[in-house]
């Protein structure tokens, strides 16, 4: 024997809202990056670790410990700007930190 669950109004108004709230959120990502792309151009993995003389194994551990990215169509795109941003106010673990 089968349960057969029937919503009320207020799941109905529940879904609706949660499904409101994702579309909006994906539209103004979009909105976001799109506006963005327009003053400041996309690098490629490749490009980017040119940029800062890096490796793409570099570049990939800095991606898996936040490096900001942007994802399209399979491929992974850098803002200059961010990379820099996160290169200014990531912590250095070469530097050695001298308690008094």
């Amino acid at each position: 024997m089968n349960i057969i669950y029937i919503p009320n109004e207020n799941d109905i108004r529940k879904w609706v809202k949660e499904a409101l709230k994702e579309g909006l959120e994906d539209i103004s990502g979009k909105v976001k990056m799109e506006g963005r792309a327009e003053e400041e151009p996309l690098y490629s993995r490749k490009e980017i670790a040119g940029v800062f003389r890096i490796s793409l194994v570099t570049l990939h551990e800095w991606m898996k410990n936040g490096l900001p990215c942007h994802k399209q169509g399979g491929r992974v795109y850098f803002l200059k700007s961010e990379v820099m941003d996160y290169l200014k106010n990531k912590p250095n673990p070469r530097r050695k930190t001298v308690i008094p």
